[in-house]
Parts: structure tokens; C-alpha cells; sequence
């Protein structure tokens, strides 16, 4: 059995999932990677909003990173979980253990998409308003509870939770034109709560959490939904891999500590640190 440490890394198919599960791997992580979309072709982007009927076809794919962290020569195993089925979120940690045996990194990455994303307020209904609280928190907090005992009797874990900056500020302008929708922001404001919550219970016991900010990632479902719109405008625009590099650096090096307890906007550190070469962050002005 090997003795590689191992990465469960939720919403691996695309985009910044996928560049943490490969940052992962390249710092020596055997990682299973999660997601709904298993085989390449079948991704999709529902609508995010009732103003919005086209469902997108988006690329990207588990099978596709497994086989770009297996090229890196780590193990690759795919369990597929979708946020919104309870099932899945509470079969993920166990379907890994049973497997590979140990969880030393979970990296929170997924996010609920559907309608009320980015619906306006006077669109938001009881469903819309449930589903994504419970995508984007409840089961994300199902999932960390599944994780949580293995690493404690361990002795050791980190918990990397993917916040948004949209739970920190206000929109500039209505969801469409410019803005996100509160609901979205919401949700993600109540998971930016859960790090520091799992640090003062758990942190004497070896668990470590951390709350990482993407900023402005222009994802594969954005280009597909709006692929002519300039998502750069007041906001910079960031790799996905500058994230997924300080992924890999929290996962593993000792300094990681001094962020305990900190918003870590996840662009700046990574060209502080110079974690990804050639690439170097410029704030918008």
C-alpha cells in the first residue's frame, strides 16, 4: 500500500479544482478527485439565474484530470458527488478510506450551480434560496464531518475551504450588469465562517483549516455562459493556477501557519511567494 499522503479535491473536473488537484500531485499528494462531470463531453453549466433558459456545454472532466495527476506520477481516484445529493457528500470520505486508507488534505472547492446564482432579490424563492444554502454550506459541513474523525484520531489534517471575495463586499452593481447575486454571496459568507470554527474545536487536535479567496478566475462555465464579455473590468483577472499552487504550499509547508485565522487572497500570496513562475499579480486599478 503506498505511503503518499492523500487529497480529496471536491469540483477537480475544471477550472480551479483542477489546477489544485494537480498542484497537489506535483507536491507529492496521491488525490482523489470529485465532481458530477465523470467523462470529457458530458459537462454541463445549468442557468444560474430565472432570467437565463440555456443549459451550456462546458469542458473539462474527472477522467481528465485523473490522467493529468497520474502523468505527474501520483495515484488518481475519481468518486463523483454532486453538492446537491446528500447521499454522495456523505458517501465521498468514506468511499476514500475504504480505498485508499487515509485523508490528510481536504480541499473545498465545489460550488452549488443553479438558479438563484445569480438571481436578483425580487427572484428569489423559498427553493431557490434553499437549494444553494444547502449546496454551498450545509453539505459542505457534511462533508467536513466525514473527514473530521479520521483526521483527529490521526492526528493531523488540513482543511482548505474555496470562499468567495463577493462575501466581503457589495456588488457594484445588479446580478447581470456587473454584480452577483446575494444569495450566492450569502452562501458564501456563511462557509467563510466554518475555518475558524473547525481551528477552536479542532486545532489542538491536529486539524488545521484555512479560508483560500480565488479572485476573479474567469472558470470555463463563465467563458461558455458569457464568452464576449469582459469579466476583468474593476476586478483583475487570475489564473486558476495561482490558486492551486497555494493550495499545494498550505498543504505542505510549515510556514502555512502564520495564515491560521486569515482571509488569504490566494493571487497576492501566490506572487509573494513566487509559486508560480513568470506570472506576477497586478492589482486592478
Amino acid at each position: 500500500m503506498s505511503t503518499a499522503p492523500v487529497a480529496i479535491v471536491t469540483g477537480a473536473s475544471r477550472g480551479i479544482g483542477r489546477a489544485g488537484a494537480l498542484a497537489l500531485a506535483e507536491a507529492g499528494f496521491d488525490v482523489v478527485v470529485s465532481a458530477r462531470t465523470v467523462h470529457e463531453g458530458e459537462g454541463v453549466a445549468e442557468p444560474n439565474s430565472v432570467r437565463e433558459q440555456v443549459t451550456l456545454a462546458v469542458p473539462g472532466s474527472l477522467e481528465r484530470t485523473a490522467e493529468e495527476i497520474v502523468e505527474r506520477g501520483r495515484r488518481a481516484l475519481i468518486v463523483p458527488m454532486d453538492l446537491s445529493d446528500r447521499t454522495s457528500v456523505e458517501a465521498l470520505v468514506p468511499t476514500v478510506l475504504e480505498a485508499w486508507g487515509r485523508v490528510d488534505v481536504l480541499y473545498n472547492n465545489a460550488i452549488f450551480r443553479g438558479v438563484g446564482t445569480l438571481d436578483r432579490i425580487a427572484d428569489l424563492t423559498i427553493e431557490s434560496m434553499t437549494a444553494l444554502m444547502v449546496g454551498n454550506f450545509m453539505h459542505q459541513i457534511l462533508l467536513i464531518q466525514q473527514a473530521l474523525p479520521h483526521m483527529v484520531e490521526r492526528g493531523s489534517g488540513t482543511i482548505i475551504n474555496m470562499v468567495s471575495g463577493s462575501a466581503r463586499l457589495d456588488p457594484p452593481g445588479p446580478p447581470g450588469e456587473g454584480g452577483w447575486g446575494i444569495l450566492y454571496s450569502a452562501s458564501k459568507a456563511a462557509f467563510a465562517r466554518v475555518a475558524g470554527g473547525i481551528n477552536a474545536e479542532y486545532r489542538a487536535a491536529g486539524v488545521t483549516a484555512f479560508n483560500v479567496d480565488p479572485g476573479n478566475v474567469v472558470t470555463e462555465a463563465r467563458k461558455a455562459a458569457k464568452p464576449d464579455d469582459e469579466y476583468s473590468s474593476g476586478f483583475g483577472s487570475e489564473p486558476a493556477e495561482a490558486t492551486g499552487a497555494v493550495v499545494g504550499w498550505l498543504a505542505t509547508d510549515p510556514g502555512a501557519e502564520r495564515f491560521v485565522g486569515k482571509w488569504i487572497f490566494a493571487p497576492k500570496l501566490c506572487s509573494d511567494l513566487g509559486l508560480l513562475p513568470g506570472w506576477t499579480f497586478t492589482p486592478p486599478q
